[in-house]
């Protein structure tokens, strides 16, 4: 008969492993794969869409689409590049985060030219939803309850670009609109319509001239707002600025008859008015 074996003692540690690294951006095919996959995937991480280039980072009740800007093209001469170790993968990955979470404030198009009444505010909500953006935007006009120049959040007007759909750079910050200069911008950098449309060049906007109700310095005229934008009444002024001006705040009276392009800027994310 054989005596029970008795364990030896513990042997020495064995060396340490490779140190843990965070997937900080997950690939998926389409909507579908990454809906499928929700509740595998942690809170904060970036999720990459391989059919349609599109970017979204995962939160506490689902995930949100990030805005993305300007492609740049890979030239056609270029060699592929080396492959990242996982400690400079790892760092690049932190760097986009970095990049998609800088902010800025969009000023976009309704889809239509408006005449004088309109629930201007309400239509830039409705449309901003319809394109799948996250914030709130408000209408860039002055009405009766608050001048144009104070529509952005004071803690947001100096250190946010305001920029245009696709990210290209239109003012320096929401401040820099109300300096006195009538909102000078440069007319080589097109505004965008929620829907994508150039309103400089489309011709569903055959007048390329901008409602704001305000002076250079965004204040509301009591006297040259369509009466607060209910009434499109032919004998009824409102204030506005031809584009080819080169301005958003140009001084010209127009009847509220008139069918304008109405801009619309992004002026909070939803994520910080749950938290107020």
């Amino acid at each position: 008969v054989l005596a029970p074996a008795i364990p030896g003692p513990p042997g020495p540690p064995g060396e340490p492993g490779l140190p843990a690294t965070r997937n900080l951006v997950t690939t998926f095919r389409n909507v579908e794969g990454m809906l499928e996959k929700v509740h595998f995937v942690a809170e904060g991480t970036l999720i990459y869409l391989s059919e349609t280039s599109e970017v979204f980072i995962r939160v506490r009740n689902g995930w949100r689409k990030l805005q993305l800007g300007e492609l740049i093209p890979i030239p056609a001469d270029s060699l592929p590049p080396p492959a990242l170790s996982s400690h400079v993968g790892t760092k690049y990955c932190e760097n986009l985060i970095l990049a998609v979470s800088m902010r800025t404030l969009h000023l976009v198009a309704l889809n239509l030219p408006l005449a004088g009444d309109m629930r201007a505010d309400f239509q830039c909500f409705q449309q901003a939803q319809l394109a799948g953006l996250t914030s709130t935007y408000r209408a860039f006009l002055s009405s009766h309850l608050q001048d144009l120049a104070t529509v952005v959040r004071k803690t947001d007007r100096y250190n946010l670009p305001i920029v245009n759909l696709k990210g290209e750079t239109l003012f320096s910050n929401w401040e820099s609109i109300f300096n006195g200069n009538g909102g000078q911008f440069n007319p080589h950098v097109p505004i965008y319509s929620f829907d994508g449309r150039n309103v400089m060049t489309d011709p569903s906007w055959p007048q390329k001239v901008i409602w704001h109700g305000s002076t250079a310095n965004g204040i509301r005229l009591v006297s040259n707002y369509c009466e607060a934008w209910h009434t499109a009444d032919i004998a009824v002024m409102g204030q506005a600025s031809p584009l080819k001006t080169g301005k958003l705040l140009d001084q010209k009276a127009y009847s509220c008859s008139n069918q304008f392009i109405v801009l619309c800027i992004e002026n909070s994310f939803i994520s910080d008015a749950q938290g107020k």
